[in-house]
């Protein structure tokens, strides 16, 4: 007795079965499918995967409680500034709520140039950089401002500042008011965002050492 021939197998949806042009384009969509989903379980993963990286990286990491804490020992930094220079510096004595985020020499773009620079936070969160350079001419001044002009003069304790009120100005910048004086190879620029009177602080500090220096 013969082997009883297998009869194609209906399919439900065609209510007959399936011609070999129906069963290869079945397979093929069947196929797209899971590789499709695997793609997307595997990007899936990928993201996890990541994710789980990011949080391993984010408690593992020690951070700083709170705020940032600027208060860089400038006086400790000028002793540093110094000894490399092989000359004194000015060091501004300023009260302990003022507050400072730099301390560094720092060379013009031109290479000319070296200036020992502090940046001041005051009390009230304003920003005042402290500048004394060396053999600067009136170009490094000018760059130093942004090319901003000055504006009047005031004289602190006999020593004669020049002043650069830009406050009125539609964006100064950094430079909304900024005070430049000489003493001997020296040329002091204060600049920044406090108030004129926080700067005026600031150039009394150090007028006994510019006087001595004369």
């Amino acid at each position: 007795m013969s082997p009883r021939k297998k009869e194609p197998k209906i399919v439900a949806e065609l209510g007959r079965p399936e011609t070999p042009e129906e069963t290869a384009a079945r397979k093929a969509e069947n196929s797209r499918l899971y590789k499709s989903r695997k793609t997307i379980n595997n990007l899936v993963y990928s993201m996890l995967v990541t994710l789980a990286l990011v949080l391993v990286i984010y408690f593992l990491v020690p951070r700083p409680d709170g705020d940032p804490q600027w208060n860089i020992d400038y006086v400790a930094q000028s002793e540093v500034a110094a000894q490399t220079l092989n000359r004194d510096l000015l060091v501004p004595a300023m009260p302990e709520d003022w507050r400072a985020n730099a301390a560094e020499l720092r060379n013009a773009s031109n290479g000319k140039v070296t200036s020992w620079y502090i940046g001041f936070i005051t009390p009230n969160d304003q920003f005042i950089a402290f500048n004394e350079a060396f053999e600067a001419d009136a170009t490094w001044v000018s760059q130093t401002l942004n090319d901003y002009p000055p504006t009047g003069e005031m004289t602190i304790d006999g020593q004669v500042w020049t002043v650069y009120d830009n406050r009125e100005m539609s964006d100064p910048g950094n430079v909304e008011y900024a005070m430049v004086t000489t003493s001997g190879d020296a040329t002091i620029v204060l600049f920044g965002t406090a108030e004129p009177v926080e700067f005026e602080q600031l150039a009394t500090s150090i007028t006994a050492d510019l006087r001595s220096a004369q």
